[in-house]
């Protein structure tokens, strides 16, 4: 059982447990990790299982029931909507917590956006891209992982004045599932969403949501027009938590990526490098496929 609190609440909770305690003596106190109190559940990223909640109430002897607003299963993927609203309240299947779903999460932080505006009645998670550039990855690949994940039907939007393309996915339930993992509605860089603390148990999740980073928010280039077979693997975020744990994330695989430059950008230069990222990791965006295909061929 995982616990709701009003907005607030929760960090309020923590802070007042752990009082004069370091957040180590509180993390052993509770039976969690540290880093998962301090910087998930200290800010409200993740939600409280019903035994930490139970056993923060008689730290600090004080009552926070009236500050419940729900009780969810841990199940998460049936979590129950029933709002009026421009989303469907359709329940969600019995969602896995495996490759695909990290893989959708990377992409939603790279070229995502979740809404959740309760005063006009819309919940949506939508993806942007490039016209012609994203076609086959929002059109067949995205489209399809969302069917699979969720049983939901995107709806592709094109606009052809300012080269874009989206692809939007209205559920309540879904936006509600985001936001219990931590990637809240509104501004991604205001908010500082980042890769969810579930992803970096398993390597095989950390590689399919670089790889949803990348193909969103990555881009590959030539090094050197003197070798046409060189190129880079790059990543450019302004979210400078994303930024950092997808950095991470990449060390934690067996990579080496280059510093963070001007507080938005990284690389992956070195070629014994790039060569095992195409095998271990790879593109599913076919505009990725397609560019590293003309930069191990012969330049015209």
């Amino acid at each position: 059982m995982r616990i709701v609190l009003e907005k607030g609440k929760q960090k309020e909770l923590i802070l007042k447990a752990k009082k004069d305690k370091t957040w180590k003596e509180l993390a052993k106190i509770l039976d969690i990790n540290e880093q998962y109190l301090y910087r998930e559940l200290r800010n409200e990223r993740g939600l409280l299982s019903e035994k930490i909640y139970n056993n923060l109430s008689r730290l600090i002897n004080e009552d926070f029931n009236q500050f419940i607003r729900e009780k969810l299963s841990d199940n998460w993927g049936r979590i129950k909507g029933g709002l009026n609203s421009h989303g469907s309240t359709k329940i969600l299947p019995e969602i896995k917590f495996d490759w695909r779903l990290a893989e959708f999460i990377g992409a939603v932080l790279g070229d995502g956006h979740v809404e959740h505006n309760k005063e006009k009645g819309v919940y949506h998670i939508r993806i942007s891209g490039d016209l012609i550039k994203d076609k086959d990855y929002h059109a067949e690949y995205l489209k399809n992982l969302i069917e699979e994940i969720f049983k939901l039907k995107a709806v592709e939007i094109k606009r052809y004045k300012s080269n874009e393309r989206f692809l939007d996915i209205y559920s309540v339930n879904l936006v509600k599932f985001f936001m219990l993992m931590g990637i809240n509605a509104g501004d991604k860089i205001k908010n500082q969403s980042t890769i969810p603390l579930w992803v970096w148990k398993d390597k095989n999740f950390l590689k399919a949501c670089i790889r949803g980073l990348i193909d969103t928010d990555g881009s590959i280039f030539r090094m050197s027009r003197k070798d046409p077979n060189l190129f880079r693997i790059s990543f450019t975020n302004h979210n400078k938590t994303l930024l950092q744990d997808t950095r991470r994330a990449l060390i934690e695989i067996g990579f080496n990526p280059s510093k963070i430059i001007d507080n938005r950008q990284f690389y992956l230069s070195k070629q014994d490098e790039i060569k095992k990222y195409l095998k271990e990791v790879g593109f599913s965006n076919n505009k990725h496929i397609e560019r590293q295909k003309m930069f191990t061929s012969p330049m015209v």
